[in-house]
């Protein structure tokens, strides 16, 4: 009887503990049901939402600087930055720095636990990172972060490597791509994402013709061995392999994931966001659709394959990479729940997929596209925009959305325009210059958008930043020179047409390097890189030398063994540009009509836009009488269930909370430099905070090496 009785409850206990199991992993799969930031952008839907509402639209007046972390390597001599959305688990915050280290804080009072520079043993340039992953590994968990061309594997106890992962705690991120692409620029500038016992990574390329392939890669988290490949410029046999030329797969680069993942863990899929084909803004040498670029593919975690696809722009000349992971949401239609997928662009759209076959919520039109006149090129006849939601950014620009914050201002940018090409979203690239708007950073950009379950509203900002892209010949070798044609194809859309660099200060002149740099320095920094600029091994090595001739104006006819215009790398490539442009009047300010910056609340059951307000301000022009216009921006909202949206990435430099339900501005913060970074919001023993990076460093603003956590006054 007595062991009746102890089997009989034993075996209740055991469907207890298996319930309660089973409640544990659904409530993992509601999105953003954490009091820890675990993962990048929120969760592995990519939600940047939080359940927390201690902060709350009654008491936001009450918020105040909990800490502040100040990382110590920030150098006025570089224009660095910080663009990481840290992860927070269990009371520690795991970040990067501007010079790329990593970092683990206690977040509750930001004192620094360890830090790991992966400088001091391995030959890591200064590059971009916006977060780090955590995998649970039994013994303490490891810290995934990708410096340079590796992925790296810390204890999360003590930031020291994890020998047994890969080559003693670093595998290449070039592994798996073939061995043309050894010697060209990988790096990865988001963070890796966990299935089981893999980590996914994407990566960063040049965005020239000289790409290495932008394969997506699962590798194995214990050990670092490659565990499987999806080739997203197709071989022989795959999927779209027709959409390129027939051996575009020995040379073809780009296509690749710079922006992150998301990933649904109970079905075992992972969505990928691609960007273009290389290069950008002329595709001679990649006729064709070019999928898997400009793609929402959804791949099979565990092996790779492909489920289903969308591709948002076809044969690419405007450089419209997706910028961000999708959010992974649920909408009401028609009284079901519908697990979806929202994907953000560039343009200023949001498509929005059944999240298990691709099929689109609202309904996509076909629009039609002007013929290219460069030589070789071929567009694709018309290009998809959904008709629902409206776009949160304007479309075109014409002469009625030329600025009109002054008289003066608005004379500059006729006369500028004058022989330019515009008036259509989709206008090619020209040798006149063409206006890109939405800009090459958005519409939405890599800050990504924040999604409330509890409305089924996505939050997102955007950019109303015109450019002017202006195509130049590179064909005519024999007139310009092997070292002005290296140049033009490999160094002026950073550096400008003129060496001058860009306005910015983005990226810095060249005018008189020679006075700063030896030759052979020069020649170095050519082939290894700096700071954010890559390297170029792979460039011959007389054309490297006719290339430092160029800039330190010295005889290219005395560089030995190179006949102009034979044996060039550069003789495939017809044309290069003369940088990424901003449009702006002679003050400074963006060419269009304000806003220049927004804050924007769609309601995805409906496909409507909520709200619509400016976000950021410049001083000077509101003193004017000139209402708020709005900033560039850089970094993306949180919304909370406290009815709250958290936001730096303005210009102005300040961090401020939105009434989530209304756009009305609650609160602000002057930051010691501008956050251009997505913040966090966490629960450290009761007590909610939220953190952002103040980096800097972008759009001619200061650089700082700050993070800052607020909470509630005691």
């Amino acid at each position: 009887m007595k062991s009746c009785f102890l089997l009989k409850y034993g075996v209740l206990i055991v469907i207890v503990l298996a319930l309660a199991a089973s409640c544990s992993v659904d409530s993992k799969e509601e999105i953003g049901a954490y009091d820890n930031w675990a993962v990048s952008l929120g969760d592995k839907f990519s939600s940047q939402y939080s359940h927390l509402a201690q902060i709350n639209r009654d008491n936001v007046d009450q918020l105040e600087l909990a800490w502040v972390f100040r990382s110590g390597d920030l150098s006025d001599s570089r224009n660095t930055q910080i663009q990481c959305n840290p992860i927070i688990i269990d009371g520690v915050l795991y970040a990067s720095t501007p010079t790329m280290k990593a970092v683990a804080l206690d977040a509750g009072t930001g004192a620094l636990l360890w830090e790991f520079d992966p400088k001091t043993e391995f030959a890591v340039p200064i590059t971009m990172n916006r977060g780090l992953t955590f995998f649970e590994d039994g013994s303490g968990g490891r810290i995934f972060f990708s410096a340079g061309p590796y992925l790296f594997a810390l204890h999360a106890s003590s930031g020291g490597l994890v020998e047994e992962f890969g080559d003693g705690g670093k595998v290449s991120l070039k592994k798996g791509l073939g061995e043309w692409a050894q010697n060209l620029y990988v790096i990865s500038t988001s963070p890796g994402i966990v299935y089981q016992d893999k980590i996914i990574v994407g990566t960063r390329v040049s965005e020239n013709d000289d790409a290495a392939p932008g394969y997506i890669r699962a590798f194995n988290a214990i050990t670092g061995n490659l565990d499987w490949v999806f080739h997203t410029i197709p071989r022989p046999g795959e999927y779209g392999y027709e959409t390129w030329p027939a051996d575009a797969y020995t040379r073809a680069g780009g296509a690749n994931s710079w922006a992150g993942f998301s990933l649904d863990e109970s079905r075992g899929i992972v969505f990928v966001p691609t960007g273009s084909a290389s290069f950008d803004f002329w595709g001679g040498r990649r006729l064709g659709d070019n999928l898997f670029a400009n793609s929402v593919i959804a791949l099979n975690a565990a092996t790779g394959e492909r489920i289903w696809h969308y591709q948002t722009v076809r044969h690419d000349m405007w450089d419209r990479d997706l910028p961000a992971p999708p959010n992974l949401v649920r909408i009401q239609r028609g009284g079901r729940t519908i697990d979806a997928v929202a994907q953000i662009t560039k343009t200023g759209r949001v498509f929005v997929f059944d999240r298990d076959t691709g099929e689109p919520l609202f309904p996509i039109e076909e629009l039609e596209i002007p013929a290219s006149d460069l030589l070789g090129e071929v567009a694709a006849t018309s290009q998809p925009l959904p008709v629902l939601p409206p776009p949160f950014s304007r479309q075109v620009f014409t002469d009625d959305e030329i600025t009109d914050i002054s008289p003066e201002s608005e004379a500059y940018v006729r006369e500028v325009l004058q022989g330019k090409r515009y008036g259509h979203m989709f206008m090619p690239p020209s040798t006149e210059g063409t206006v890109i708007f939405p800009g090459f950073d958005g519409g939405g950009e890599w800050g990504g958008a924040a999604f409330d379950p509890s409305s089924g509203w996505l939050y997102v900002n955007a950019n109303e930043m015109p450019w002017i892209l202006t195509m130049v010949p590179t064909f005519d070798q024999a007139s310009m020179g092997v070292g002005r044609s290296v140049y033009m194809l490999h160094c002026s859309m950073c550096h400008g047409l003129q060496l001058g660099g860009d306005p910015t200060g983005d990226y810095p002149s060249l005018v008189g390097i020679a006075d700063r740099f030896s030759s052979s320095e020069i020649e170095q920094l050519i082939a290894n890189g700096k700071g954010r600029m890559p390297g170029f091994q792979h460039l011959k090595a007389s054309d490297r030398e006719a290339l430092v001739a160029y800039l330190t104006d010295t005889d290219e006819s005395a560089v030995d063994g190179h006949e102009v215009g034979k044996e060039s790398n550069t003789g495939a490539v017809l044309y290069s540009h003369t940088g990424y442009n901003r449009f702006f009047d002679q003050d400074g300010y963006p060419a269009v009509r304000p806003p220049w910056g927004t804050l924007n609340a769609i309601d995805l059951n409906e496909g409507r836009i909520v709200w619509q307000v400016p976000l950021g301000e410049f001083a000077e022009l509101t003193e004017r009488g000139i209402p708020k216009t709005g900033t560039e921006n850089y970094g993306g909202p949180v919304v909370t269930a406290g009815g709250l949206v958290f936001i730096g990435a303005s210009k102005d430099e300040y961090f401020r909370i939105f009434d989530k339900q209304t756009g009305r501005e609650l609160w602000k913060y002057k930051l010691p430099a501008a956050g251009y970074a997505t913040p966090a919001v966490y629960a450290v023993n009761g007590k909610q905070y939220v953190v952002i990076a103040a980096g800097g460093g972008k759009i001619g603003t200061p650089s700082g090496d700050y993070y800052l956590a607020f909470s509630l006054r005691e």
